[in-house]
């Protein structure tokens, strides 16, 4: 017998949408030229390309020729921390971010420093959001670039963008905003946040993996980081990912169609879920701020479990969810997040994220409920007796 499956977990992806699919599927046959082709198969390319690129840019309010397609979100964060601090002149160079960042960002300020850059990384308190004031003393003379992310992947929590900004402007810093987590989840309006650079992924808004964008301001040094071509105006080299474009502009439409409908129904839901959760298993609770974050989010301890027995337990049961956890080499070490905001590494291990979706619904959550419960209360009894 077929276990029915629930998906719980759309921070790590989300499933492609129809309206996308169905914006897609004729480019992968028919629209095959090279958009950098001067004929007409490349020039139906390119129209499908800039179509999609405007699509995105009203989304987040920019100037479509601002707007680079990558390969994700992970190349845009590179291309933004590796491009700008590589552009940057002077004797000496410092960047700034924070403990709390996605590794792509935090790998690319780990090559930054083998390449001699000095990198400050701000602590994070309980709450899982940045102090703009931590940001600020933690700034030089020569620093060149500042990173914070725009929602944090884990936690769910939203960070203070625009009070960031306003200090790096003050010294004109660049300042890079890995806003994967937010677009699609969060009104976002580039020019108003204040940022420098922008950097976002189709498949966490019911796109497909493999295209991401980044927008960069308008005057924005930025080095390249591969060479080839002179695509997406020397930005980066590499014949376009057309039917990945026209699915993340697709994409982005549809977010922007019903962002506020969807988020006040993604907030009930995830109300549902944490208060039944607290009501009926002791012992767990809510990691980071419970007010400042997207509405899709929420990362719960249980203590006295392991949390990779509990995402197992609830997938034989039929529900995907993740932990905070990362393998490395055979070894689960706990949440990078959770450690740098002060949670015990017991307590880490025993976290789990909840991200919901278009897909889910209310009956699905009580459904969700019922299996925990059941699933904590069995591996705390082992735990106790073994």
């Amino acid at each position: 017998m077929c276990v029915q499956r629930f998906y719980f977990d759309h921070n790590a992806t989300t499933p492609v949408a129809p309206e996308v699919l169905e914006a897609m599927v004729p480019c992968l046959g028919q629209v095959y030229g090279n958009a950098s082709s001067i004929h007409c198969f490349g020039q139906a390319a390119r129209q499908k390309l800039e179509l999609a690129r405007r699509q995105l840019a009203t989304l987040v309010n920019a100037d479509p020729p601002d707007l680079v397609f990558t390969s994700g979100g992970t190349e845009a964060d590179n291309l933004a921390v590796l491009g700008v601090t590589r552009a940057a002149t002077g004797a000496t160079r410092h960047a700034v971010t924070t403990a709390i960042e996605h590794p792509a960002v935090l790998a690319a300020f780990a090559q930054l420093e083998r390449e001699g850059v000095a990198v400050t990384r701000v602590r994070v308190g309980p709450s899982g959001v940045v102090e703009p004031e931590d940001v600020r003393k933690a700034l030089r003379a020569d620093t060149v670039l500042v990173s914070v992310m725009h929602v944090n992947n884990e936690l769910g929590t939203v960070q203070p963008i625009a009070e960031i900004a306003r200090l790096t402007r003050e010294r004109r810093i660049p300042l890079h905003v890995d806003g994967v987590q937010a677009l699609g989840k969060l009104p976002v309006d580039v020019e108003a946040l204040g940022a420098g650079l922008y950097g976002m992924s189709g498949h966490k808004i019911y796109a497909p993996k493999g295209i991401g964008a980044l927008w960069v301001r308008k005057g924005t040094p930025l080095a390249a980081i591969a060479f080839g071509g002179h695509h997406e105006r020397d930005r980066r080299p590499g014949t376009e990912n057309v039917p990945g474009a026209v699915a993340f502009g697709a994409a982005a439409e549809l977010a922007a169609r019903d962002l506020a409908g969807e988020t006040a129904r993604l907030t009930a839901l995830r109300d549902r879920l944490e208060n039944a959760i607290l009501d009926r298993i002791p012992a767990s609770g809510i990691n980071g701020s419970p007010w400042r974050r997207v509405a899709n989010t929420s990362n719960v301890y249980f203590d006295g479990i392991d949390g990779e027995a509990l995402v197992i337990a609830l997938d034989l049961g039929g529900f995907s969810v993740s932990t905070g956890a990362a393998c490395s080499s055979g070894a689960v070490a706990p949440s990078h997040v959770l450690t740098a905001i002060g949670v015990g590494s017991g307590r880490a291990r025993a976290s789990l994220r909840f991200s919901l979706g278009r897909s889910n619904t209310a009956e699905q959550v009580d459904a969700l409920v019922g299996a925990l419960v059941a699933s904590v209360e069995r591996l705390r009894r082992i735990s106790v007796n073994g």
